[in-house]
């Protein structure tokens, strides 16, 4: 037994952060941390800088484009048919990542019934 009633034979409950070796000095911690809400309003930003940039080329391009697909025919104008085909494209990812992010998730609720590390 000791005399010191702060002692106690329990180990720290946490490691003591190590000394900087004599010449190194640590980088400064920075006071602004990058969130996800930063990263959204960056996103958001470069958004619609492209979405003024599409708008100035559907307006410089207007002349009428035949379109044939399967056993149909159209025209449009041509900055008009390259939105559309923007758009397809974009709903073409959007449904390969929401069927990934589903496969995700049941591997995750699958492997958390069975007590397994997540899956990546």
């Amino acid at each position: 037994m000791t005399s010191d009633p702060f002692a106690s034979s329990d180990p720290p409950a946490f490691d003591a952060p190590p000394h900087p070796q004599s010449g190194s000095v640590p980088p400064p911690q920075s006071a602004v941390k990058f969130t996800k809400a930063a990263a959204m309003w960056g996103s958001l930003a470069f958004g619609f800088l492209v979405l003024i940039v599409l708008l100035i080329f559907i307006a410089q391009n207007t002349e009428s484009t035949p379109l044939h697909f399967l056993a149909w025919e159209w025209t449009l104008p041509l900055g008009v048919s390259i939105l559309f085909a923007a758009v397809a494209g974009g709903l073409l990812t959007f449904a390969v990542g929401a069927v990934r992010i589903f496969q995700l998730r049941r591997a995750a609720k699958k492997n958390l019934k069975a007590g397994l590390p997540p899956v990546t």
